[in-house]
């Protein structure tokens, strides 16, 4: 019924296993520039259960940035044999370190995640998610191999190349991102096949937001149960969360993690099945552990015990952020990042907008920018020219080719105050 027994271990157990590895976690970031600071006076014996947790200090995205690119590490460069990143060349990045131990552990919560799903030795798992330094291929890929499942390394895209090796191999088990499920239920009919008729029957969905009416859209356009997860690269990568069979929310690993909600404004704990900020703070992690990371990410822990019969605590899915990062097609994307690529060109002007639109059953970007009056010329190949290069620095820097349109100076409403850069029109066009 289980991939590891102490997925029911009984709580009492469970919340004395926490507290012992956030003593040992403790110990472990303090041999880092970055805790060996933050946490001095700090002492491991301070800790008595996990809600002793509550005493240190959080830990936030700007922190990770400043101690770039080395600044977290507890060991010699030369024990780590894995780094992940986040997308962006203009700004920081964030970098996570990994050795090997590090690695098969998450390996290791990644195959409990497909198992508490139904996924099998038996399945075959194809792989529609992009390599890289992007966190999600290779989390499920590694996990994929541990549980024993044959695995496909498809990647992302070539729809027709994907539909032949799922009828080929006969794949069973899918990771593909909500968006791009919805876009391949439709190639998949225009390909002449029909969906009930395919041999899949588990899809593993996440990298973006997506609402329950979105999952239900995907299970009805391709007759395949949908689970949902949740993932991040500063905790490791996908496997955190993951829904088991009865998609009753996300059974948060809590022998690998401390998960706490906080209200975003205060930073207190919120009552029991309130929305807030989920917090994070990895406890089998040797490499590189992170102490009360602020996610941004909202959510709330559901009330109960799930009927699998698993004691770890349950989160519902993402309704939102507490800043103002954008999830598109599986990539974070920051306003800011949009702005330093707009405004290091000579003919950009000073405003621009970032509508998110929905095409059909794709969440599309479109980006609109001022050009400058000495620009903005009546010669239609230059301002081709210039919109496709627009287009093509904003996909160097993002990850994620957007719609660009070229507007007149003085073209884009000005909002009072604050300028609104981004408008969210997915539920409005």
């Amino acid at each position: 019924m289980y991939y590891d027994p102490v997925e029911a271990m009984d709580r009492a157990a469970l919340e004395q296993l926490q507290a012992e590895r956030l003593r040992e976690t403790i110990e472990i970031a303090k041999r880092s520039p970055f805790y060996s600071e933050r946490l001095k006076g700090v002492e491991p014996g301070d800790i008595k259960s996990p809600a002793d947790i509550t005493s240190l200090p959080f830990t936030t995205k700007d922190d990770l940035r400043n101690q770039y690119p080395h600044g977290l590490l507890t060991r010699p460069l030369d024990d780590f044999v894995r780094l992940h990143a986040s997308s962006g060349t203009t700004g920081t990045p964030v970098a996570v370190f990994y050795t090997q131990k590090d690695l098969d552990t998450w390996a290791d919560l990644m195959a409990r995640s497909m198992y508490c799903c139904g996924c099998r030795r038996s399945d075959v798992l194809q792989n529609t998610s992009g390599y890289g330094l992007f966190t999600g291929g290779l989390g499920i890929h590694y996990g994929s191999e541990r549980l024993g499942m044959l695995t496909i390394p498809a990647g992302a895209g070539n729809t027709r190349r994907q539909i032949k090796m799922i009828l080929d191999h006969q794949v069973t088990v899918l990771h593909i991102i909500p968006s791009f499920a919805l876009y391949f239920a439709q190639k998949v009919r225009e390909a002449g096949y029909k969906p009930e008729e395919m041999p899949w029957r588990i899809a593993l969905i996440g990298a973006e937001p997506h609402t329950e009416e979105a999952r239900a859209k995907i299970e009805e356009l391709m007759h395949i149960k949908a689970y949902n997860s949740y993932g991040l690269s500063e905790m490791n990568g996908p496997g955190v969360a993951f829904e088991c069979v009865h998609q009753q929310g996300m059974h948060l690993w809590e022998d690998a993690y401390i998960a706490e909600i906080i209200n975003p404004e205060t930073g207190e704990h919120v009552a029991e099945g309130e929305i807030g900020e989920l917090v994070m703070t990895t406890l089998r992690r040797e490499g590189m552990p992170i102490i009360r990371y602020r996610t941004r990410d909202l959510t709330r822990f559901i009330p109960g015990q799930c009927e699998c019969g698993r004691t770890h605590r349950r989160i519902d899915r993402i309704t939102g952020r507490a800043d103002d990062m954008m999830i598109l097609k599986g990539v974070n994307i920051y306003p800011m990042q949009i702005e330093q690529c707009l405004m290091a060109m000579p003919e950009v002007g000073q405003n621009y907008l970032i509508e998110l639109i929905r095409e059909g059953v794709s969440d599309q970007m479109r980006v609109k920018v001022e050009i400058k009056d000495e620009y903005f010329v009546e010669d239609m190949r230059a301002l081709q020219g210039l919109q496709k290069r627009i287009a093509k620095n904003l996909c160097s820097e993002i990850l994620v080719t957007p719609r660009v349109e070229l507007c007149q100076s003085e073209s884009i409403p000005k909002a009072e105050g604050k300028a609104v850069r981004v408008v969210d029109l997915r539920d409005k066009e």
